[in-house]
């Protein structure tokens, strides 16, 4: 699910929600034939949980090089696990205290650009449902495992309790929804990158690679790191995922072929000496947005030969509530995805499925005709 980079993301807590949370869902409800609609209420619980507790301390995994994703994706998937297994408060807070000691992911990847990345969510996954089900033989966990003395806030962050304000995350259990600000992304790349990526879109179409000078695009502080240096490698990705976590690269291949997309990161395209040379042009300044860490905003400037400038900010990138894709686009980019694998048929019926699973009487059913999942 992880693996093209093409899943949502949810900017304040700065992780991937679904790719954890709905494999480990469906793997559970598949197994106890649970309806669509328990499905979906244990998906919804697991969301609110995983964005809480990155929302908690936004950003501060990143700093630390941990793949929140990851760390916090683990708790997700153990509620989503007990929820569907029927567990009870007392053996679910075991569950959730003993993923604390599966909550794991760096970003150590970004030094060599290896696809290590896309491992964390599914060992999160797999994580919970181990944490689940060693709970309900009857295995214990500490219930202070978030905020204690020892808990995820003071292993991975080094703060001490009383300095992450959990409980202002959950005060409002219930009444406010994280869920329906898990952002769509639009290219299949970090989504650091997009508030930049879509500037670039908008004010690039049509242009000359040619007759350009400089290109300086704009994203948070927080995003440098991650997409933007070292910039003698940025420049050149090495790999498909190295690429995906480049804005020189991915800016530039924007301009030269009007598009990103899964292709924009084949071995080929990446070795594309027309990218490659504009992407040299490319140097990046930081920018304080009011609008993030709620999202993941940046711009771009295009100066060319003749001296004219073409710029653009997008405040909310493309693909999140304040600048949603539309249902049509949604639907677009999964039957473009789903067509790599799966037959015309075969996608069309697991779209159906996926639309209509709050009618689902059995997940164990969530299938085509032909035995697709």
């Amino acid at each position: 699910c992880h693996g093209l980079d093409f899943d949502d993301t949810h900017s304040d807590s700065v992780s991937h929600i679904s790719t954890v949370v709905c494999p480990a869902a469906l793997a559970v409800a598949e197994a106890l034939g649970a309806s669509g609609r328990a499905t979906l209420v244990a998906i919804v619980a697991a969301n609110e949980t995983v964005t809480r507790i990155g929302m908690a301390a936004s950003g501060a995994f990143h700093a630390r090089g941990f793949h929140p994703t990851a760390v916090c994706g683990v708790f997700g998937a153990t509620v989503a696990a007990a929820r569907l297994a029927g567990l009870p408060a007392e053996r679910t807070a075991s569950a959730l205290g003993i993923a604390g000691s599966l909550a794991s992911g760096l970003f150590a990847y970004l030094e060599e650009g290896t696809p290590t990345k896309p491992i964390h969510p599914a060992w999160a996954a797999h994580g919970g449902l181990l944490a689940a089900r060693l709970a309900a033989l009857g295995a214990e966990g500490p219930p202070s495992v978030i905020e204690g003395k020892f808990g995820l806030y003071h292993a991975f962050l080094g703060a001490e309790k009383g300095e992450v304000d959990i409980d202002g995350q959950l005060a409002d259990l219930g009444s406010r929804w994280e869920t329906p600000r898990i952002a769509f992304k639009p290219y299949p790349a970090c989504h650091f990158m997009h508030g930049s990526l879509g500037a670039t879109a908008e004010v690039a179409a049509g242009l000359d690679p040619d007759e350009i000078d400089e290109i300086v695009v704009t994203v948070p502080a927080a995003g440098v790191s991650l997409v933007l240096e070292p910039a003698g490698q940025k420049v050149a990705p090495r790999s498909e995922y190295e690429g995906k976590f480049s804005l020189q690269y991915s800016a530039a291949a924007m301009i030269v072929h009007g598009r990103v997309g899964v292709a924009t990161y084949s071995d080929d395209a990446i070795a594309d000496p027309r990218v490659l040379a504009l992407a040299r042009k490319v140097r990046y300044e930081t920018k304080e947005y009011d609008s993030y860490p709620a999202a993941f905003p940046g711009g771009v400037r295009i100066r060319t030969h003749s001296g004219a400038v073409l710029e653009a900010d997008f405040p909310y990138q493309r693909g999140g509530p304040e600048n949603p894709m539309d249902a049509d686009e949604v639907r677009a980019k999964f039957r473009g995805n789903a067509g790599l694998v799966l037959s015309e048929p075969s996608a069309e019926a697991l779209e159906h499925a996926v639309l209509s699973l709050e009618e689902q009487e059995d997940v164990d059913n969530f299938q085509d005709d032909d035995g697709c999942p």
